[in-house]
């Protein structure tokens, strides 16, 4: 008679070396039919993340029948572009506002309007935000998404990836999806931001900012989609597991947001403007363009607890 080993108990396996795998896309949840945009023109970057929005001027008041078709633009696309916007900090922050109160970053530079922060790099400082992540899930209320604006843009280089987390978790091997079912993991910031800190200050934010808790896969709260939400640069471990197995399973599930299939890459241009749904993806800021300068400005929606 041959053993069950339960799936938690079983090894992690790695597919076969030479075997050419095929991948569930899926753009738009199931329940979900194909509709037609009224108000602006669509191109698609991918067949399941990014697209490009034409016909929009963001520097002029969006009305709430143009709010809610690129609202459901961001849904069904994560991740949407603007080209051309001569927009002004306080424009993109009043277009960030649309979608709910604002947040500031404790750990980022402001720029010169309120809730909006500014990332230089140059010759001084290089790009530092190349790892997959999602904004903020060490918060207790991670962040709905962000607009974010390039002002001074590299000769060559400086692209941003966005990755389908839906993608990442309709993939997974039933097995893993049996054994990640239910869990929860750690979000903080300390190996992160708080590597920039002396004792005292790190001291005073852990206080400000306690390791927060989330579900390993969490449900988008709009579109009903499960997500895989764990990422490499702020979630520490999974609760439960010796930390040898949680580690082992974070690697695993942190591979799955490498696969070029679930992703998009945007090539910035100045004055571009790029719009995620941070409960459904996450980012790489590609850091290939040293010494040359890059600018851009974000601001941050306040979203609201996974679960």
């Amino acid at each position: 008679m041959t053993e069950t080993i339960p799936a938690t108990d079983r090894p992690l396996q790695t597919p076969e070396r030479g075997i050419h795998r095929t991948y569930q896309l899926r753009r738009l949840p199931d329940n979900q039919e194909e509709q037609p945009y009224t108000l602006f023109n669509v191109k698609p970057l991918g067949p399941i993340i990014g697209a490009e929005i034409t016909g929009v001027d963001l520097s002029r008041p969006v009305s709430p029948e143009l709010q809610s078709e690129l609202n459901r633009a961001l849904l069904e696309w994560k991740v949407i572009f603007f080209r051309d916007q001569a927009i002004t900090s306080k424009q993109q922050r009043d277009f960030a506002l649309l979608w709910g109160e604002l947040e500031t970053h404790p750990f980022l530079p402001p720029g010169d309007t309120q809730d909006v922060v500014r990332f230089t790099s140059d010759e001084r400082r290089r790009g530092g935000a190349n790892n997959w992540h999602s904004d903020v899930s060490w918060r207790l209320t991670p962040a709905l998404g962000a607009v974010l604006r390039l002002i001074e843009v590299p000769p060559l280089g400086g692209d941003t990836l966005w990755v389908d987390a839906a993608a990442a978790y309709d993939n997974l091997p039933d097995e893993i999806k049996a054994r990640i079912d239910g869990l929860q993991a750690v979000h903080d910031f300390t190996h992160n931001f708080g590597r920039r800190l002396s004792p005292e200050q790190l001291a005073v934010k852990q206080q400000e900012f306690p390791a927060a808790i989330h579900p390993v896969v969490r449900t988008h709260p709009e579109t009903g989609r499960k997500t895989l939400f764990v990422n490499s640069d702020f979630t520490s471990y999974i609760i439960g597991l010796e930390p040898e197995e949680s580690e082992q399973l974070l690697q695993v599930l942190f591979n799955q947001f490498l696969i070029p299939e679930y992703q998009v890459r945007f090539h910035w241009e100045p004055n571009s403007v790029a719009f995620w749904d941070n409960r459904a993806t996450q980012h790489y800021a590609i850091s290939d363009y040293y010494p040359h300068r890059r600018v851009a400005e974000r601001v941050a929606i306040r979203g609201d607890r996974p679960y």
